[in-house]
């Protein structure tokens, strides 16, 4: 199964983004409306200048307090940020996201952002793909 795949798979809506100068606040309060657990920081809403993770955030409040809440999002973000291709395998995704220990992981397209995908996007989408197998494996031993 291919990236492209998965992102077709997913509601519309396109990627989510918030600015580098937005307040930490602001993101974490788009992070709760929609129910995310990263968002992608761009100034221009195609480029890729970071992430800014649930886990970006709550580790800095635990260093440094809630004052980063008022702090602008260039401040926390994650700017060292691997990305993939429409071409890239689930599994080869899978591995990425395991060894680098995150769990999104934005969609290029000749160095534009066209998608983000999350860890679970990518389960959901293997787990149907070996359900479709198994079904098909057990229809041809029955001989249907």
């Amino acid at each position: 199964m291919l990236v492209q795949q998965i992102l077709g798979s997913k509601a519309g809506g396109g990627v989510l983004s918030v600015k580098p100068t937005d307040s930490v606040s602001e993101a974490v309060k788009l992070l709760s409306e929609k129910r995310i657990g990263s968002v992608v920081v761009s100034a221009d809403g195609e480029s890729l200048d970071g992430i800014l993770s649930e886990r970006d955030v709550v580790r800095e409040i635990g260093r440094r307090g809630a004052v980063v809440l008022t702090e602008p999002v260039g401040a926390l973000m994650t700017s060292q940020i691997v990305t993939c291709t429409e071409k890239d395998t689930a599994d080869r995704i899978l591995q990425m996201m395991t060894d680098g220990r995150f769990r999104h992981l934005p969609v290029m397209r000749d160095g534009k952002m066209i998608g983000l995908i999350s860890i679970g996007d990518v389960v959901k989408a293997r787990l149907a793909e070996l359900s479709m197998e198994k079904n098909a494996l057990e229809g041809m031993i029955m001989g249907h």
